[in-house]
């Protein structure tokens, strides 16, 4: 039995979606609330959802677990409420850290790369401390997925109890079906798409930087399924641990993307420029790129999904049919 944290959200579906294939029971601890996220399960329900605030009493009672996947967080990078996102990122992370080493079970969890900050000091997913303490994130998530990438590479550094497996995984741009009720942290691809669908240019903010071009924005983005692959890569083989990205290792502009997007949807290309929020001016990552030689050399050797590839599968599969999820 696998415990998945967040399992109802967008990459905890999709992961749930493919361990529901190979026949696993998996108990999920999220919120499904009033947003619809319910459809994100509705082709493959688990085997039990647990509310979070049940989780402890749920643990408490040593469930057979084989594994925890932890990818609930507060993941809005506009978010404010510091303590709010301590507890849920960082506390909630560290005692889960703790029960897995106790109880010596695997433990996977997400991390993310806007630990990176502006990218001034590389994408290099080195889990040494000195070199994670290079890092300056530019927000509050983003911060607190660094403040317990942190904490993991000390308890490790000390010799502390740590699980018999650990994985953090630092998502690039992931995008995909079942991201439907992520409101404003929704994937680049679906607004453009939503965009280009109702006959509208595909809008692009502006650069807000002199050094970098109208739409030469980068992102290394990652198709889901290249996501969820690697998690279940991570679960056949317990002896890999550590921490590592998780992107393409190839950046691509939005200008790119709303080429593809536009190329999905048999229209010819339009794109617009539009200025960037306010809120988004410094806070901006304007580009990322993942180096992914340490995973590489722990063995995941599958192809990642090229730009184009993933943007045409996200919409004549999942976006330009009835039933969008999976």
């Amino acid at each position: 039995m696998i415990l998945v944290t967040g399992g109802a959200g967008f990459i905890g579906s999709n992961l749930h979606a493919a361990l529901h294939e190979r026949d696993l029971n998996v108990v999920i601890v999220d919120k499904l609330r009033t947003t619809g996220k319910w459809r994100n399960l509705r082709a493959h329900p688990p085997a039990m959802i647990v509310e979070p605030r049940e989780l402890g009493d749920f643990l408490a009672s040593q469930p057979p677990l084989d594994a925890v996947i932890h990818l609930g967080a507060i993941s809005e990078t506009t978010a404010i409420d510091g303590d709010l996102v301590w507890q849920s990122n960082v506390a909630l992370s560290q005692m889960l850290w703790r029960w897995c080493a106790a109880q010596r079970l695997p433990f996977i969890y997400a991390s993310s790369a806007s630990t990176y900050g502006d990218g001034s000091a590389g994408f290099d997913d080195d889990n040494d401390l000195a070199a994670l303490r290079r890092l300056r994130p530019l927000n509050l998530y983003g911060w607190s997925k660094h403040a317990f990438d942190l904490w993991v590479a000390g308890e490790c550094a000390a010799g502390r109890p740590r699980p018999p497996q650990w994985a953090g995984l630092k998502f690039f741009n992931v995008y995909g079906p079942n991201e439907y009720h992520k409101g404003r942290m929704i994937s680049v691809v679906k607004v453009k798409f939503d965009e280009v669908a109702s006959g509208s240019p595909a809008r692009l903010f502006r650069s807000d930087r002199a050094d970098i071009a109208d739409g030469q924005q980068a992102r290394d983005f990652i198709w889901v399924d290249d996501v969820v692959a690697a998690i279940l890569f991570l679960l056949d083989h317990p002896e890999v641990s550590g921490l590592f990205n998780l992107g393409t290792g190839t950046a691509r502009s939005y200008v790119d993307l709303a080429r593809a997007v536009c190329s999905a949807c048999g229209v010819g290309e339009r794109i617009e420029f539009v200025p960037m929020p306010e809120s988004l001016v410094g806070q901006y990552q304007s580009f990322t790129e993942a180096r992914m030689d340490r995973l590489r050399a722990a063995g995941f050797d599958r192809p990642f999904t090229p730009l184009e590839q993933g943007v045409e599968a996200y919409i004549r599969n999942f976006l330009s049919r009835p039933d969008q999820y999976r």
